[in-house]
């Protein structure tokens, strides 16, 4: 299994800029992907940014050229820097981590709560 650990939500005026830290333990040698995700209230779970172990990004078009997604040399922890913030980026902003088939690992975060104030 592998634990997620987020940090770095908070409340923040529109233009601002956040960092999300998310750390992973247990299992991380058979994690290949590592992602962010977020939920309004009253939406669906959508896909903000994702990270393979080669470096491979993916981003949803709503925050291209905003936000920039990244991991640390030692690959447990993945950071989200949010920048030109918007007030519909309000949201729970939840850490994801994947492996392949074979291992069936597909662990989430706690989340945390990021406020976008208009």
């Amino acid at each position: 299994q592998v634990q997620l650990v987020e940090s770095g939500g908070g409340l923040v005026q529109t233009g601002g800029s956040l960092r999300l830290s998310c750390t992973a333990s247990g299992s991380i040698s058979v994690i290949n992907t590592m992602g962010w995700y977020r939920q309004a209230p009253g939406k669906q779970r959508e896909l903000v940014a994702s990270i393979t172990t080669r470096g491979s990004t993916n981003y949803a078009d709503f925050v291209k050229g905003r936000f920039t997604i990244s991991r640390s040399s030692s690959k447990n922890t993945v950071y989200l820097q949010m920048n030109s913030l918007k007030h519909e980026d309000t949201a729970v902003y939840y850490c994801n981590a994947k492996s392949p088939p074979l291992y069936n690992i597909n662990s989430w975060g706690q989340g945390t709560q990021v406020t976008v104030s208009s």
